[in-house]
């Protein structure tokens, strides 16, 4: 017999404000939480979190919702997690991996043991600017740093091109580059003819790195860019679907990118973010976390495993304010960084009723 009584619950996210980005405006999110209770205790209950982003996870197929109830069916007749391929899922094997983690120690949302998750560590994090009119979005910065953070990520594509440089060079005028590093996300904004002049323009304004300024499948333009480039380039969505071992060195080998930018629910869970993190390491190439707009739930998975990692860079795990029906926890960012809120309580009530 399973040691669990599988099943799930299906939650809208509110955003406190509509998020601007590339790919719209987003007000809602849809996230299902799997809840894998002991037959013994009943006050034992391990949660993760799926959260297939629309448009962009592999998983965002109108058969996810079906695929979630066989896996929980599957579990109850005593199927080991670790046996399912899930290959096809990123966004259910991740949640799948979190609630198991989270059983295996206890149900106590403590899925990795370590110095954040005993509240006696912080991680730094950067602070994420939505895209808006430039005003705001100079704003938006101007808080950030107000905040503690000294790093900021900004969304650029969508705009003029003239007003978002324009905005990058207010943003210069009020902060050095020894103040506030400045990442940069085109979410594949550029086209392969324009790319190097862009990125030429963009250098001016001491940019840290740019994630993927070519959409994704561009690999000998990619190449070609990165090979150019005055801006360190990072890969985010290039990863999306390639899962084998061969295949990801392949890519990271023909690219040679200066970073990868991992978002475990659009790779798979933890191990398949690890193995990226291994050939990565292997080659010389940088990396940071960043979180796929997940509730507390999956921000404190993600935040719990980041730091048993020892990362030496600025993580992106600065999206845990967005909603209005967030799950109460102790996670919260303060000074520019996430921390473990010794004053703080879960509340997981409206996931496990």
């Amino acid at each position: 017999m399973s040691p669990v009584v599988a099943s799930y619950k299906k939650h809208t996210l509110i955003f406190k404000k509509p998020a601007g980005t590339s790919r719209g405006r987003l007000r809602e999110k849809t996230v299902f939480f799997i809840r894998l209770a002991d037959r013994r205790r009943s006050n034992r209950i391990g949660l993760g979190e799926c959260a297939p982003w629309p448009g962009l996870s592999l998983d965002d197929r109108p058969d996810f919702e079906a695929k979630l109830a066989a896996v929980c069916d599957a579990l109850n007749r005593g199927h080991p997690p670790e046996e399912m391929d899930l290959t096809d899922f990123p966004a259910l094997a991740f949640g799948l991996e979190m609630a198991w983690r989270d059983w295996q120690h206890g149900g106590i949302r403590q899925l990795f043991e370590n110095d954040f998750s005993r509240r006696d560590k912080t991680i730094p994090i950067h602070g994420l600017i939505w895209m808006a009119s430039p005003a705001d979005m100079l704003r938006q910065a101007q808080h950030k740093v107000s905040q503690g953070h000294t790093c900021l990520k900004l969304k650029i594509g969508a705009l003029d091109f003239a007003a978002e440089c324009t905005l990058l060079s207010d943003i210069r005028h009020h902060y050095r580059p020894d103040q506030i590093e400045l990442r940069l996300d085109a979410n594949g904004g550029f086209s392969p003819e324009i790319a190097l002049e862009r990125l030429s323009e963009l250098a001016q304004f001491q940019i840290h790195s740019i994630e993927q300024p070519l959409k994704p499948g561009q690999s000998q333009d990619m190449t070609k860019l990165r090979n150019h480039s005055p801006i360190d380039l990072v890969l985010d969505e290039e990863l999306i679907g390639v899962t084998t071992q061969a295949s990801k060195r392949e890519l990271l080998e023909t690219i040679r990118p200066h970073y990868l930018v991992l978002k475990p629910a659009l790779l798979g869970g933890f191990a398949a973010a690890e193995a990226w993190i291994a050939l990565a390491q292997e080659l010389g190439i940088g990396w940071w976390v960043n979180s796929a707009l997940e509730s507390n739930i999956g921000l404190n998975a993600l935040g719990q495993w980041i730091s048993s990692l020892n990362p030496t860079t600025i993580q992106g795990l600065g999206t845990g304010q967005l909603y209005t029906n967030n799950i109460p926890s102790p996670i919260r960012p303060t000074q520019g960084a996430l921390i473990y809120d010794q004053t703080l309580t879960w509340d997981v009530s409206t996931i496990v009723a």
